[in-house]
């Protein structure tokens, strides 16, 4: 599976930024997509993730009701809509494919493919 995330960039705070996440390659019956994020000098933590079946989508306390994960089956991509951004949410985000159980779904070890990250810098 071959993940690939785009429109990271620079925004203000309160502004907003849409992240996409193509999936190409091997496809599976029964798995869900997460985000996750790295702020400088921080581990890597959970942002939002979704079933593919049956769109169930689970947030971050971070990140509840500002940020709006969704997906596009057709075009096997999932997408990170994030509102009102703050200076905190500043990262490097990652898109990322779960085969495991719902359990595991808000930590790294939970995930067995990565794509490659994207920067986005929320400026005060």
């Amino acid at each position: 599976v071959q993940l690939q995330a785009s429109g990271g960039g620079l925004v203000q705070a309160g502004g907003s930024v849409r992240l996409s996440c193509a999936a190409s390659g091997r496809t599976f019956s029964s798995y869900t997509m997460g985000w996750f994020r790295q702020p400088p000098g921080k581990e890597r933590e959970f942002v939002a993730a979704i079933r593919w079946s049956g769109g169930f989508t689970y947030y971050a306390d971070s990140v509840k009701g500002r940020f709006t994960i969704s997906r596009d089956n057709a075009k096997n991509t999932v997408y990170l809509q994030m509102n009102s951004l703050k200076p905190e949410d500043t990262a490097v985000y990652y898109c990322a494919v779960s085969l495991g159980v719902l359990s595991s779904i808000r930590f790294p070890s939970g995930y067995n493919y990565w794509g490659p990250g994207t920067q986005v810098t929320v400026s005060s």
